[in-house]
């Protein structure tokens, strides 16, 4: 009996020591995190690898619904409403489904992003947004698969769909603009020296009506007791931009003076740069 208990006990520990035995997993979870403009971008994914095995056109078939990655389907989840295809997305979670062709991929944004792999039974209703893509050969490999953000913008970026020696881009777009321009007309009711300061800036980049940035940078300085020199060097850009090559001359020369009066040697090089091209040094 005593030695059917140890016997028992030894079976037990066995059990469980080789019960808690982990390996690693053959396609590795990955969480991808990206802002493009105001907006956040999450994805989550499996990352299956080649392990010398041929991929598009055998392992993964051709003209067949892929999940897009292993394991679960790949989820994409946006916190803003996004533009796929000419056709508003709406801010929520997304499976990413594909159907790989030699030439060109569909891609589609599946409402339900809760399957393991592709849904037991595909509903077309459940299909948010599709966007048909080329493919693009690489002259290399790469063993496993990759999902990226390239070719980042304020309003836009390409979703990569990276495997074997192909490469797809899903070409999303964020709608920034729409965005800050709300958030700009909202705060101007009562806007700080920092709310006139950042629209400003905006609109100088962005090519919208820049007269009104000049008047925004002028009130921005004037509200402050002590304007740092990257005000005056926006308000130096604004108005070269707008044509007024005397007014940018000045705000840059304070500015110059300003950064080497803190040290600031990267504006030191920026305002003495900008002064050079308008002729003033």
């Amino acid at each position: 009996m005593k030695k059917f208990v140890i016997f028992a006990a030894l079976t037990a520990l066995i059990s469980t020591t080789y019960g808690q035995i982990q390996t690693p997993a053959p396609s590795p979870f990955q969480k991808i995190e990206q802002k493009v403009g105001l907006t956040d971008v999450t994805v989550e994914y499996s990352r299956p690898s080649m392990k010398g095995r041929a991929i598009f056109g055998d392992l993964v078939p051709y003209g067949q619904v892929w999940r897009t990655g292993a394991n679960a389907n790949t989820k994409i989840t946006f916190s803003n409403d996004v533009m796929i295809a000419d056709g508003v997305l709406k801010a929520g979670s997304y499976a990413i489904y594909s159907k790989p062709e030699a030439g060109s991929w569909e891609v589609m944004f599946y409402s339900d992003a809760n399957n393991w792999g592709t849904p037991a039974e595909w509903d077309e209703s459940k299909v948010a947004a599709r966007v048909r893509v080329s493919t693009v050969p690489m002259n290399m490999d790469v063993e496993t698969f990759t999902i990226t953000f390239d070719d980042l913008k304020s309003d836009s970026a390409n979703m990569g769909i990276i495997w074997e020696s192909t490469y797809v881009a899903v070409p999303i777009k964020f709608m920034t603009d729409d965005a800050v321009m709300a958030s700009i007309e909202n705060v101007m009711n009562g806007p700080a020296s920092a709310d006139y300061y950042a629209a400003a800036v905006y609109y100088m980049e962005s090519g919208k009506d820049i007269e009104k940035a000049k008047m925004w940078i002028d009130k921005a300085i004037e509200m402050r007791e002590s304007p740092a020199f990257w005000y005056h060097r926006q308000q130096s850009l604004i108005y070269a931009k707008s044509g007024d090559k005397n007014g940018a001359i000045k705000a840059a020369q304070t500015s110059l003076r300003l950064a080497q009066e803190a040290g600031n040697n990267d504006y030191v090089s920026l305002n003495t740069k900008s002064l050079k091209e308008w002729g003033a040094l």
